[in-house]
């Protein structure tokens, strides 16, 4: 059974870390079908595919094909393992999937207008696990400062926003509070504590990532604004839910377990 609808409200369904392949092969299509009996809107944020391949964009392709609801979407790191994330980026925005990257849609849903502003994000590290930017090899050095720099260009998308009804999507996490689980000392580069920054700035009532799979669903901002990381294998199902009331001071977030039959 599906739970009761809070009235006035925007359900947000979000999932990262597919991770498409062939050994998953149709893993989250049924459910995906079934999404406008919880949700309003889809976001997928980042490592849709297992490494880029064209034979795993096929099988992504294949799993969102047609869906009843908006899908918003990050690419991640293994979505450019092939160098070839602007073709998966290609890919779905001709299934009508709506592909950001420093980049904001605003979307009309209910006849509540909802802006999501989204980038990958990157390395960079937080106050008490602080980034190596400026030691290792060229392409270590390149990772943490990605997170700093896209931190900004998702502090400058959130402001392009032209509703109150804000989401922050990315798939390099934010805080430190989602990646509990995972060993500290890889922490710098799961995430930047400037894209909280930028988050908190840019006055989004949620955010969303992935890439830690080992970490945790539930953590806060600095100055409260709900993060929740999304990685499938956190997850451990097709998607959760969170609702967005417009105008209060905190998103009234639900967790759900997707509709079954």
């Amino acid at each position: 059974m599906t739970a009761a609808r809070t009235g006035g409200c925007i359900r947000v369904a979000a999932v990262a870390d597919l991770h498409m392949r062939a050994a998953v092969a149709g893993r989250f299509r049924p459910d995906f079908r079934r999404l406008s009996a919880d949700a309003d809107i889809l976001l997928l944020a980042g490592d849709l595919t297992d490494g880029g391949t064209r034979a795993e964009t096929d099988l992504l392709c294949a799993e969102l094909d047609g869906l009843p609801v908006p899908v918003v979407a990050v690419l991640g790191n293994h979505d450019h393992d092939q160098r070839s994330g602007y073709l998966i980026a290609a890919r779905l925005t001709a299934l009508g999937v709506h592909v950001l990257d420093g980049t904001a849609i605003t979307l009309e849903i209910g006849g509540i207008r909802l802006g999501v502003a989204g980038v990958m994000g990157g390395s960079g590290g937080f106050p008490d696990h602080p980034g190596t930017p400026d030691e290792g090899s060229a392409e270590h050095r390149a990772r943490m400062r990605r997170g700093p720099l896209d931190a900004l260009r998702l502090r400058q998308a959130l402001a392009s926003i032209d509703c109150e009804t804000r989401i922050a999507l990315m798939h390099f996490a934010p805080i430190i509070d989602t990646l509990a689980g995972e060993p500290s000392k890889i922490y710098p580069g799961l995430g930047c504590h400037d894209l909280a920054e930028s988050v908190d700035a840019g006055g989004a009532a949620l955010a969303v990532h992935g890439h830690a799979h080992g970490g945790t669903e539930f953590g806060r901002t600095p100055r409260g604004v709900p993060v929740r990381n999304v990685s499938f294998p956190v997850l451990g199902r097709s998607y959760a839910v969170y609702e967005i009331v417009p105008g209060s001071d905190r998103p009234e977030d639900r967790d759900r377990i997707p509709s079954r039959p």
